[in-house]
């Protein structure tokens, strides 16, 4: 059976890279890699994101400099347009994926539903 869910999880990934949601994430993301110092503001905020995020799962307190730090690199990335287009085409996979989720799981529902 574990063979079986690994196959239908590679036609998922096959047909996930198909959607035009995905076509649209990937256009995006070359379009912003484009500009060099767009690209790299994107992974410094990124980087600062998992730098954050890395702290709290270690029990440690996020300083009220570095979340000022966060929020300014966030405001400057939240501006530029290929940036932009970048979060809405997420905004659309992940649609897509969480509407995939609720279809997988509907028999775990279905279960606890009684």
């Amino acid at each position: 059976m574990a063979d079986k869910m690994q196959a239908l999880g590679e036609q998922m990934t096959q047909a996930l890279q198909e959607t035009d949601e995905f076509k649209a994430l990937k256009a995006a993301f070359a379009t912003m890699k484009e500009d060099d110092a767009t690209y790299k503001l994107f992974k410094r905020f990124q980087q600062i994101q998992m730098d954050l995020q890395q702290k709290q799962i270690a029990g440690q307190q996020v300083t009220d400099d570095e979340m000022s730090r966060a929020r300014d690199v966030a405001d400057q990335v939240a501006k530029i347009e290929a940036v932009k287009t970048l979060m809405d085409a997420e905004r659309g996979v992940n649609a897509l994926l969480n509407q995939l989720n609720q279809t997988i799981t509907q028999p775990i529902q279905d279960i606890y539903a009684g």
